[in-house]
């Protein structure tokens, strides 16, 4: 049964797993909690992102024998509640570790925190608000 202590995997396709792990890592400051090792064909490349001891993690993905490119439409939104506002600083780490600040498609977003897009096009949306508010 789904209650509130069933973990959540969400997976991705990256053009490029390194940018996309620079970006959730080194800007976002989540961990990396598993990768694939040696190239084996036929197999996914994979690096796992997340909170450590969490219960949700993205699974970021590429296969090489037949890449697939990402498609990410502008309300593919990865929200994160800070219930604080949003600190210019994690922005600006975002932004060196490849995300570029765009505006939300839904202006709720704006008003409430700030909206980057990770190397994919993916966007997450900083929001100041707390989850339920």
């Amino acid at each position: 049964m789904i209650d509130a202590t069933t973990h959540v995997r969400i997976a991705r396709p990256s053009r490029d797993l390194a940018a996309a792990e620079h970006f959730y890592v080194d800007g976002l400051g989540l961990a990396v909690l598993w990768r694939t090792g040696e190239r084996v064909p036929g197999e996914h490349d994979l690096v796992m992102v997340g909170p450590a001891g969490g219960r949700w993690h993205f699974e970021l993905t590429r296969d090489p024998e037949n890449p697939l490119e990402p498609t990410p439409t502008v309300d593919d939104l990865f929200v994160v509640y800070l219930g604080a506002p949003v600190d210019e600083h994690v922005v600006q780490r975002l932004e060196a570790a490849g995300g570029r600040r765009v505006p939300a498609h839904n202006p709720y977003w704006d008003a409430h925190g700030v909206t980057v897009a990770d190397p994919d096009g993916y966007r997450l949306v900083l929001c100041s608000r707390s989850w339920p508010s």
